[in-house]
C-alpha cells in the first residue's frame, strides 16, 4: 500500500512539473510577444516623431513665403485698392422668385406656408 502511495505521489509530481514547464513556456512566449510589441511601438513613435519634424519643416512660414513668392503672381496690397462702401455695385436681382407655397406640402395635400406651420383652416380651426 505504501508503495502505491509513493508511485502516485511521484506521478503527481511529474504531472505538476510538466504543468509548471507548460506554464513557463507559455509565459516565455508571452514575454517575447510583449518585447516585440514594445519594439514596434518604439519604432512607430520614432516614425511619428520623424513625420512631425518633417511637417514642421514643411509648415515653416519662411519656406511657405518663399514658395508663394516664387510660384504665385501676387503683389503686395496697395492702399489704393480699398474703396468705400457706397461705391459697391448694387445687389443683383433675384433670378428665381421666392416660393409662396411649399411644393412638397402640396404633393402631400397639406396647406403649409413657407415657414412650415400649418394654416388654421388645415388644422380644423
Amino acid at each position: 500500500m505504501l508503495r502505491l502511495l509513493h508511485v502516485l505521489v511521484v506521478a503527481a509530481l511529474v504531472f505538476a512539473a510538466a504543468d509548471v514547464y507548460k506554464i513557463k513556456f507559455h509565459s516565455t512566449l508571452q514575454a517575447e510577444k510583449v518585447a516585440k510589441l514594445r519594439t514596434e511601438v518604439r519604432r512607430e513613435r520614432d516614425a511619428i516623431a520623424a513625420l512631425r519634424a518633417t511637417w514642421s519643416e514643411l509648415d515653416n512660414p519662411e519656406r511657405l513665403q518663399s514658395l508663394a513668392r516664387r510660384h504665385l503672381p501676387l503683389r503686395p496690397v496697395d492702399t489704393a485698392q480699398y474703396d468705400t462702401l457706397d461705391r459697391l455695385p448694387e445687389r443683383p436681382p433675384l433670378v428665381v422668385p421666392p416660393v409662396e407655397v411649399d411644393p412638397i406640402a402640396s404633393l402631400l395635400g397639406r396647406d403649409v406656408d413657407v415657414t412650415g406651420s400649418v394654416h388654421a383652416q388645415a388644422r380644423g380651426r
